[in-house]
């Protein structure tokens, strides 16, 4: 049996052309191991948006019925050369009911899931069966839907906070929805935990859910109130979704001061370790850093699936359970709007996702 359908592309030329587009599609049956599901809602994350659009002008794009033609700057198109004339399919996580299964994976048939296909921007997508998770029957597909990508973000970061020996967490950004997930699961675990903002309605947002350390990074006394907070919470490592700019070296910074407090001077600065985390580029720029913080210090990225593999199914399994048992509380979801896969294309939702502001989410309902 075949399924047929659309599917969303993203496509750049080497000429700097980015084409995103709905596209007919025919699914086969799934292969062993694998389950093809019906999309009910599939959401757009940051992550998701770095295949889509990158760094594309899609303020002045061509618009047109299911097609967003965009051009992609220079320097950008030389560095994605290996993606040049293919075209993408793109959506990592989705909840869909499972509408076929290849061998092994027969119990999920008729099942509502949630999965990270990499494929969910369509109307069906191919999962495969040992990373999808059935859910409850009480659970909705818009619930399920944002089950993986941000939930297991953070806990990642504790569980990485854990594995490498430090015990409180910086986090820039830290109003987006994976930031409010972060807050809610180190106030369960008693996890100190340094939050960055940008706004004073983002301080009041964390706040009201309880937050001790929330700071406005856009205040002058920004500095002396993030070194006083390392200071007092010991939290050592750090994760920034933000990436360009001086964020980074500025938490560096703080750390080392922390860690200085009542020390003897030393040329090489303090034996603290200290380390921040790049998991995301909401500045594409380039990553500057005023090394005022000693010589033990690390810089490293951060991606969620290399961290599932090094920290080992039991780890991982043991991250599912809790997500599946929280979902509708600690690792909930919230949306600014609901959209099609036609609906997702326009030039009014493009320019407000894109945007990759605070509390507006879509969720794409095929």
């Amino acid at each position: 049996m075949t399924f047929t359908g659309k599917q969303l592309t993203t496509q750049l030329d080497a000429d700097g052309t980015l084409t995103v587009q709905l596209n007919d599609k025919t699914w086969d049956e799934p292969k062993p191991g694998q389950v093809l599901i019906k999309v009910e809602a599939t959401p757009i994350n940051p992550s998701d948006l770095g295949l889509l659009f990158a760094s594309a002008d899609t303020d002045n794009a061509e618009y047109s019925p299911g097609k967003v033609v965009a051009k992609m700057p220079d320097n950008a198109t030389r560095a994605m050369k290996a993606r040049h004339g293919i075209a993408m399919p793109a959506g990592n996580e989705a909840a869909g009911i499972v509408v076929a299964a290849g061998a092994g994976a027969e119990h999920l048939l008729g099942k509502r899931i949630a999965c990270v296909p990499g494929t969910a921007y369509g109307d069906y997508a191919i999962a495969e069966a040992q990373m999808a998770f059935p859910v409850d029957d009480g659970v909705s597909a818009e619930q399920a839907a944002s089950s993986f990508v941000n939930p297991m973000t953070a806990l990642g970061f504790t569980e990485t906070m854990k594995m490498e020996g430090f015990t409180g967490i910086v986090h820039a950004a830290a109003a987006s929805n994976l930031g409010q997930m972060l807050v809610k699961i180190c106030q369960e675990d008693g996890i100190p935990l340094v939050n960055i903002v940008r706004s004073e309605a983002q301080v009041k947002l964390l706040k009201d859910l309880g937050a001790t350390h929330v700071l406005n990074m856009t205040d002058a006394d920004f500095m002396p109130k993030l070194i006083d907070a390392i200071a007092e919470t010991k939290a050592m490592i750090g994760f920034d979704p933000i990436g360009g700019g001086t964020l980074a070296g500025q938490i560096l910074t703080a750390m080392e001061a922390a860690a200085s407090r009542g020390a003897a001077f030393s040329r090489y600065g303090s034996n603290e370790p200290k380390k921040v985390y790049i998991y995301g580029a909401l500045d594409l720029g380039p990553t500057i850093l005023n090394r005022a913080f000693g010589l033990t210090w690390d810089l490293a990225g951060w991606l969620l699936t290399p961290f599932m593999m090094k920290a080992g199914m039991e780890v991982v399994g043991r991250m599912r359970a809790r997500v599946m048992k929280d979902l509708t509380t600690t690792f909930a979801s919230h949306y600014k709007a609901h959209v099609s896969l036609e609906g997702m294309l326009t030039k009014e939702a493009v320019s407000e996702y894109n945007a990759r502001r605070t509390g507006e989410k879509y969720l794409v309902v095929p």
